[in-house]
């Protein structure tokens, strides 16, 4: 590192906190980068505009070998957690519907199996997962369940021989109605504890209405989900998982994936503004020298910096093995609200060309009521970082 300095990052990397990667570290997020850049960047907004997800992209995706990044299930690249993160941040800057896609299918999804599945079920889906020739959804949220899911699902798994029988409704399942598995979280009858079963595309029962619309990451195919007696093989069920802990465990490793997309976001949206205001001219000269846009300015960088320092850490926490559920909602609540306030700067930065698509702050804007709210509100995971500093819960 000692030949590296300030230069070979990103001016929104003001710290250069990327020069905390290894040299494979950093040349795989430049690959990224470059390709969010030059082949993402051009056509989102159409996407975005049509509430369609670009799925001729993925093959371009596949080949930089960033699903489950972090895992070392068969086949996977087991890299580390800090640049899963940075990568998760790349893909927001240019685009957070990219990066919940990649949330849900490498993080969620991948993440359940390897957490929670056999050696045996990890061999099966784990490896066509990471090549991107398998898709995976996450099916946990459910119409009467956001924050308090953990008080109880209402979907059921019911034993019966050698298979389970599901039974209810998941919403705001991302990548559902195009994935080929979907890993459905139950309440089993018989014991009262969630389970996890791999389901697959097409099964008998289980069908899809797309969540139309939204506001807020339109290139996200979220579904609602009804299962009407969708009967799944015992070796379909996540050998591991035997409580909502389990399920918990995910969750806990990709709350870390959404403070880093929405610190990619404020990034984004800060990157746009700071080019914008060197070409647009108001009064004979640009913006940029006018004391109240650099106020802006700066302020965004602030809190882009601040973000990603806070990620950086618990990144590393997460590598060292010591993370807990406190340092992950930190990091989330923090770095979404000031994702919530850099994107507004930039917009006000704009002008009234701030809601134009063509300038995609307008977009940061919107998707970032998404981020603010999906994984854990802000309040719940206040709530999470309060009870474990006072030793008081105070959730009802």
């Amino acid at each position: 590192m000692s030949d590296l300095d300030l230069t070979a990052t990103p001016d929104s990397d003001f710290l250069g906190f990327e020069l905390l990667l290894d040299d494979d570290g950093r040349a795989l997020l430049e690959r990224v980068r470059g390709h969010m850049t030059s082949v993402v960047e051009p056509v989102i907004n159409d996407h975005w505009t049509r509430a369609e997800f670009p799925h001729d992209l993925l093959p371009g995706f596949a080949e930089l070998g960033i699903a489950g990044l972090p895992y070392d299930g068969p086949e996977c690249p087991g890299r580390s957690a800090l640049l899963d993160g940075m990568i998760s941040m790349e893909l927001a800057r240019v685009d957070p519907s990219i990066a919940t896609f990649f949330g849900v299918h490498g993080g969620l999804a991948m993440g359940s199996i390897q957490l929670c599945g056999s050696e045996e079920q990890q061999e099966r889906w784990l490896p066509a997962m990471a090549r991107m020739e398998l898709i995976g959804a996450f099916g946990l949220t459910e119409p009467e369940h956001g924050s308090g899911i953990a008080g109880g699902l209402a979907t059921t798994a019911r034993r019966d021989g050698d298979s389970w029988v599901l039974d209810g409704e998941k919403k705001w399942i991302g990548n559902a109605s195009f994935a080929d598995l979907v890993v459905i979280w139950a309440r089993d009858v018989e014991d009262d504890q969630v389970k996890g079963f791999v389901v697959e595309q097409g099964t008998e029962g289980m069908t899809f209405d797309l969540q139309e619309d939204k506001i807020a990451l339109r290139v996200v195919q979220n579904a609602s989900i009804h299962l009407a007696g969708v009967r799944v093989p015992e070796s379909h069920r996540l050998a591991r998982a035997d409580s909502f802990d389990d399920t918990a465990q995910v969750l806990r490793l990709t709350r870390m994936g959404v403070a880093w997309m929405a610190t990619g976001c404020a990034r984004g949206a800060y990157e746009h503004a700071l080019r914008y205001t060197g070409e647009r001219e108001q009064f004979g000269k640009p913006i940029a020298s006018f004391q109240l846009v650099q106020d802006l300015l700066v302020r965004m960088l602030g809190n882009v910096a601040a973000s990603t320092a806070m990620c950086v850490r618990v990144s590393q926490l997460q590598d060292a093995g010591t993370v807990r559920d406190e340092h992950a909602s930190l990091a989330k609540a923090f770095s979404t609200v000031r994702m919530r306030e850099t994107v507004g700067w930039a917009r006000e930065v704009l002008g009234g060309n701030g809601i134009l698509l063509e300038h995609h702050v307008g977009r940061f804007v919107a998707d970032a009521e998404a981020i603010y709210s999906y994984e854990g509100t802000r309040e719940i995971n206040t709530l999470i970082v309060g009870r474990a500093i006072t030793g008081v819960g105070a959730f009802v």
